[in-house]
């Protein structure tokens, strides 16, 4: 079947997220794999920045490259999921190594804001969207693009009438063991997706969210990466998939067998996050890097190429994917509320996980 062509991710950036003191090491000494310090144009020894990710391997071949082309700056990359990001610069909080988090899902950066440096200047400030300047609030980071938890639908596997328009459909018998969805301890975009479902429907135990979480957890194939998930779904080893709806154009773009869906009860389309660490080594040099990924032509490409809606005032969706007015219901999310409840939503999901056996 088709799917997009992508380089492959190295082996390195899978033991990052293993074993992240190793990672770093790995990463450093082969980073060419992940376009780290390249050169053919790109920045000279001297000036660097420190950067924590949670990006997905294809933005960072396209805009790790960029951004050293652009600004002279040498990228110092550790590519780990949103809350491993956090853990780590946690870790490291007496001797500060990282200067600046980078795309991580925004209840991780809500929940740690003893870990960043607040930065707004007035014409980046004045530049976002005030819709996503009142989500993040007195925050101390910035918003970086919008994500949306969407269903990815294999149209081959299923038919029009079988394919779920509903977050209530995933707990159909006939889908149990057809469905993909990335581990909600492991992945921010899983948890926002568990978010999602709950503000939909209620977090209260044993009510109509939990209820459906429970069941859908019995019938899901979990994975430790969110990236896998589109991809089951595009091969054809997965009828359904939860997964962001950036994630999902990629594949639509590339001819695949899949439809994207916007669930009827509702989705949300809150920012992931880029900030600041608190005692940053290298504080000028992550003052350019938010500078850079927050300017509207790094916003425009991020659309045009990489399907993520910007947090810009003006800039137009992605090609291919409906102004979100147009998606149906658009469920607020509330920041406050993830990070107050992450710890206990991520100790029930566990538990029900764990009785599964997965």
């Amino acid at each position: 079947m088709p799917r997009p062509q992508a380089s492959p991710a190295p082996r390195q950036a899978g033991a990052a997220r293993r074993s992240p003191l190793l990672g770093l090491t790995l990463l450093a000494a082969c980073g060419l794999g992940l376009g780290l310090f390249l050169r053919g144009g790109g920045p000279a020894e001297g000036r660097v920045v420190s950067v924590y990710t949670a990006h997905g391997q294809e933005a960072l071949n396209a805009l790790v490259p960029r951004f050293e082309a652009e600004t002279g700056i040498r990228i110092e990359l550790v590519k780990l999921g949103s809350g491993e990001v956090l853990q780590r610069i946690e870790a490291e909080r007496g001797a500060p190594r990282c200067d600046v988090i980078w795309s991580v899902a925004g209840d991780q950066l809500a929940a740690h804001p003893e870990l960043l440096a607040r930065h707004r200047p007035d014409e980046l400030w004045a530049s976002l969207d005030p819709e996503h300047r009142q989500a993040i609030g007195e925050g101390a980071w910035l918003p970086y693009t919008l994500i949306t938890p969407v269903l990815l639908v294999n149209t081959q596997l299923l038919t029009p009438d079988r394919r779920p328009q509903a977050w209530a459909d995933l707990s159909r018998e006939d889908l149990n063991g057809r469905i993909s969805s990335a581990r909600a301890d492991k992945s921010g975009s899983a948890f926002l997706q568990t978010v999602t479902i709950l503000r939909a429907y209620g977090a209260e135990e044993g009510g109509p969210g939990w209820r459906l979480l429970d069941a859908l957890l019995e019938g899901a194939i979990l994975s430790g990466s969110s990236s896998a998930v589109p991809r089951l779904v595009n091969d054809g080893e997965a009828a359904v998939g939860l997964t962001l709806e950036h994630s999902a154009l990629r594949y639509v773009r590339g001819g695949g067998p899949v439809e994207i869906v916007y669930p009827r009860e509702g989705t949300s389309a809150p920012p992931d996050g880029i900030a600041l660490v608190a005692g940053a080594p290298h504080r000028s040099e992550a003052e350019a890097f938010l500078a850079w990924a927050l300017s509207e032509p790094t916003q425009r490409y991020l659309c045009e190429h990489l399907g993520r809606r910007s947090v810009l005032v003006g800039l137009p969706p992605p090609e291919g994917l409906p102004a979100l007015s147009d998606v149906g219901k658009l469920l607020p999310y509330d920041f406050a509320w993830a990070s107050a409840n992450q710890a206990a939503i991520l100790a029930r999901w566990g538990q029900r996980v764990t009785a599964l056996g997965k």
